[in-house]
C-alpha cells in the first residue's frame, strides 16, 4: 500500500472490498471514529463534511439540497446560527433534517453543513448529578452562559472540559488489556466509583499509565496494539446513541429488581435487566410510582428521562431529586442519578432523541458492572414526536396517524435492556432495567402505543383511575396487571426469602380473583345471599387490598417494605383466614369473626419498624388464635 494513501482509501482497502458502490464507503467513513486502528485525516474530514443549502422549512423539518455526500443520521449544522440537527431521510442530493432547535426565521438558501458523524453521547466522569436536555446539552452550563432561556445554536460540550478528576490506575505498564477492561478508577461522587474502560476496538499492551489529576480530554494511558500502533486513551468516550453498546453474553432474567413496593415485589415483580410498562391516565400516579422506584429499587445508578413531560412536573423532579435522601447511603439521590429533561415545550425533534441519549448513558454504566434503572416518562410523548416527524416527511401513516415503524422503534429501545456479561478479559455482570411510562389518551390502553408496548414488555403495571379516585395508591390494578418473570424468578424467591413465598403469593392472587367474581353476585342479589365462607373470602380480600396492597409513599416506615416483612404480612392475613375458616365450620357466626379487634392490629402491622417486625408478628398471631378461640368457646357455652 502506498505511503501517501488517505485514511479514506485505507478504509476502502480494509473494509470496502465487499461493497459495490462508493456510497457504502462513505458510510464507513462516517463511523471512522468507532473503528479500530482508524483515525480520520483532514482530507477525510473534508470528504465527509458535505455542504448544502436549505430548500424548504416545515417546522422542525428542513429539506437541504446539495447533500449527496452526506450519510443517514449524520449530525448537521443548519444556517449561520449553527442549529444542530440530524439527517433522517435522503433522496438523491436532498436530505431531510430534523432540527433539534427552534427553526423560526430560517429560510431557503441558508447553509447546511454535515459533520460526518452520527449523533453521539459523551461518556465519562461528570455524568452523575448532571441535568441534560434531549441531546445531552448540560442545562446548568447553558443557564450560566445564556440565562434562563435556551439560546439557539449554543455549543457547549456535554462534559466539562476544565474540571479535573483524580485518576487511580488499576493496571500497570506492560500488562495486556482488551476492550472493556478497567484501566483505572475515578471517585465521581461520594457513592459512585467511575471505572475508566478500554474503548471499543482497542486492545494491546499498556505502554504508559500514571496516577494523577486529569481533565476528561487528557491522555491517562497509552495502549500499543499488535500492529505497533499506539492508542491514546482519555477518560472521555463517545458512542452513537442509536447503536446499542456491545456485550459478551446476555443472561437469563432470574433475579428480581427488589423495589420495596409490595404490589410490585409480591404480585408483579420485575427482573434485574427486565422491562416494564406503566400505562395509566392523568392523575393515576405514574410519576409517583417512578419516583418510588428511583428511590428504593436495588439499582446502583438511576437514569431518569423526562420525555415530553409538562414543565411543572419536570420542575418538581428537578427540585425533589436533590432533596431526596438515598436510604442506603444517606446522601442526596442525585449522587447516583442522571437526569434528562426534555419538556413538552422544547423542540419536538429533540424529544425523539432523548430516550436514545438516556439509554446510551445507562448502557455505559451497565458496562462498568452496575445495576442501572432507567425511567422513561413517557414513551407516549416520544411516539407523538415520531408521528409529527413522520407526517412532515409525508410518510404513509399507520393506525391513528402513527408511523408504520412505531412497533419496531419501541422494540429497538426496550431490547437494549438486559442483564449481561460485559466485554472484558474478566467479564463483569451488569444489568439495565427499563421502566417506561405510557400515557394513553383517556386511559384507553387499546390505542397503538400501549398495544405496541405490551407486545414487547414482560411486566404490565396497569394503573387504574378508579383506584386513584378511591385514594388507593399505588393504583396498580391487580386484575389487569401481570408479570411474565414470575416463573423464572420462583427459585430465587423460594431460596433467598423462604420456600413458601410462591404458594403465599398464589393464594393471595386466587382470593383477589374470587373477590371480583363474588362482587358481581353481590351487585345482583346483595350481600345476604352469600354463604359465610364466601363472606369470609370477601373480608380477607378486603384486608389484602387495604392492609397489604395499599402503601403510603410518604410514611417513613410504609414507604419501603423488605421482602421478609412482605412475607410475614402475607402469612398474617392468610393465618387469620385459615383459622377463621376452621371456626366457621364449627358454627361460629361470620359477623362476630369480622368484628374481632385483631383486625386493627393486622391493618397496622405494615407501620411496624423492621427491627420489631418478628416480635410483633408473633404477638398478632397469638392474638388471632386467642380471640378466635374465645369466640368458639362462647358459642359452645351458649
Amino acid at each position: 500500500m502506498k505511503e501517501n494513501l488517505s485514511t479514506f482509501e485505507k478504509c476502502l482497502s480494509r473494509y470496502g472490498h465487499s461493497y459495490r458502490c462508493a456510497a457504502s464507503a462513505f458510510f464507513i467513513i462516517g463511523f471512522m471514529p468507532f473503528l479500530p486502528g482508524i483515525k480520520p485525516t483532514r482530507k477525510d474530514m473534508d470528504l465527509r463534511m458535505s455542504k448544502g443549502t436549505i430548500k424548504k422549512v416545515a417546522g422542525p423539518l428542513v429539506i437541504a439540497e446539495g447533500m449527496r455526500d452526506a450519510n443517514m443520521f449524520d449530525v448537521v449544522r443548519v444556517s449561520s446560527q449553527r442549529l444542530i440537527g440530524e439527517i433522517i431521510e435522503i433522496h438523491g442530493d436532498k436530505a431531510s433534517v430534523q432540527v433539534y432547535e427552534e427553526t423560526s426565521g430560517l429560510g431557503p438558501g441558508e447553509p447546511v453543513e454535515s459533520t460526518g458523524a452520527p449523533l453521539s453521547a459523551e461518556l465519562g466522569p461528570g455524568l452523575i448529578g448532571s441535568i441534560f436536555d434531549g441531546i445531552q446539552r448540560p442545562l446548568d452550563d447553558i443557564m450560566q452562559q445564556t440565562g434562563t432561556r435556551l439560546t439557539r445554536g449554543v455549543e457547549i460540550p456535554s462534559l466539562k472540559r476544565d474540571k479535573v478528576w483524580h485518576f487511580v490506575p488499576s493496571v500497570k505498564a506492560g500488562e495486556p488489556v482488551v476492550t472493556g477492561d478497567v484501566i483505572g478508577v475515578v471517585q465521581e461522587t461520594e457513592i459512585v466509583k467511575h471505572y475508566i474502560m478500554v474503548p471499543y476496538g482497542v486492545e494491546g499492551t499498556v505502554v504508559s499509565i500514571a496516577e494523577g489529576d486529569y481533565t476528561v480530554t487528557q491522555t491517562v494511558a497509552v495502549v500499543q496494539g499488535a500492529d505497533g500502533k499506539k492508542n491514546e486513551i482519555t477518560m472521555l468516550q463517545k458512542w452513537p446513541v442509536r447503536r446499542g453498546r456491545p456485550y459478551k453474553e446476555k443472561l437469563s432474567p432470574d433475579m428480581p429488581l427488589v423495589t420495596g413496593q409490595r404490589v410490585i415485589d409480591t404480585l408483579f415483580p420485575i427482573a434485574k435487566g427486565g422491562v416494564a410498562a406503566v400505562p395509566g391516565p392523568f392523575g393515576s400516579g405514574k410519576t409517583v410510582v417512578q419516583h418510588q422506584l428511583a428511590k428504593w429499587a436495588e439499582a446502583d445508578i438511576v437514569v431518569y428521562i423526562g420525555c415530553g413531560e409538562r414543565g411543572n412536573e419536570m420542575t418538581d423532579v428537578l427540585n425533589e431529586f436533590p432533596e431526596l435522601k438515598d436510604p442506603k447511603t444517606g446522601y442526596s439521590l442525585m449522587k447516583r442519578t442522571v437526569l434528562i429533561a426534555n419538556t413538552s415545550d422544547m423542540p419536538v425533534a429533540a424529544r425523539e432523541a432523548s430516550i436514545y441519549t438516556g439509554i446510551t448513558i445507562a448502557e455505559y454504566f451497565r458496562d462498568m458492572g452496575y445495576s442501572v434503572a432507567l425511567m422513561a416518562d413517557s414513551t407516549s410523548r416520544w411516539a407523538e414526536a415520531l408521528r409529527e416527524m413522520s407526517g412532515r416527511l409525508e410518510e404513509m401513516p399507520g393506525e391513528e396517524g402513527y408511523p408504520a415503524y412505531l412497533g419496531s422503534r419501541l422494540a429497538q429501545f426496550y431490547e437494549r435492556a438486559g442483564r449481561v456479561k460485559t466485554l472484558a478479559a474478566n467479564p463483569r455482570e451488569g444489568a439495565l432495567s427499563v421502566i417506561g411510562a405510557v400515557s394513553p389518551p383517556g386511559g384507553d390502553i387499546s390505542e397503538p402505543v400501549s398495544q405496541a408496548t405490551l407486545r414487547i414488555v414482560k411486566v404490565f403495571w396497569g394503573l387504574d383511575a378508579q383506584l386513584a379516585y378511591r385514594r388507593h395508591f399505588p393504583a396498580i390494578n391487580w386484575l389487569t396487571s401481570y408479570s411474565l418473570y414470575v416463573d423464572t424468578m420462583e427459585k430465587w424467591f423460594n431460596t433467598k426469602v423462604e420456600s413458601d413465598w410462591t404458594s403465599l403469593r398464589a393464594r393471595m392472587m386466587h382470593l383477589l380473583q374470587e373477590e371480583a367474581e363474588l362482587e358481581e353476585i353481590v351487585k345482583l342479589v346483595g350481600m345476604d345471599a352469600l354463604s359465610a365462607p364466601d363472606r369470609l373470602k370477601l373480608e380477607t380480600a378486603r384486608s389484602i387490598r387495604e392492609d397489604f396492597l395499599h402503601q403510603d409513599a410518604f410514611h417513613e416506615v410504609d414507604t419501603y417494605t423488605p421482602l421478609e416483612k412482605q412475607r410475614l404480612m402475607m402469612k398474617l392475613i392468610l393465618e387469620f383466614y385459615d383459622v377463621s375458616s376452621q371456626t366457621l365450620a364449627d358454627g361460629v357466626l361470620i359477623d362476630k369473626l369480622i368484628s374481632l379487634p385483631v383486625h386493627e392490629r393486622i391493618g397496622r402491622f405494615k407501620y411496624t419498624p423492621y427491627d420489631r417486625v418478628k416480635a410483633e408478628y408473633d404477638e398478632v398471631v397469638r392474638e388471632i388464635h386467642t380471640q378466635v378461640s374465645e369466640l368458639a368457646q362462647q358459642k359452645e357455652e351458649f
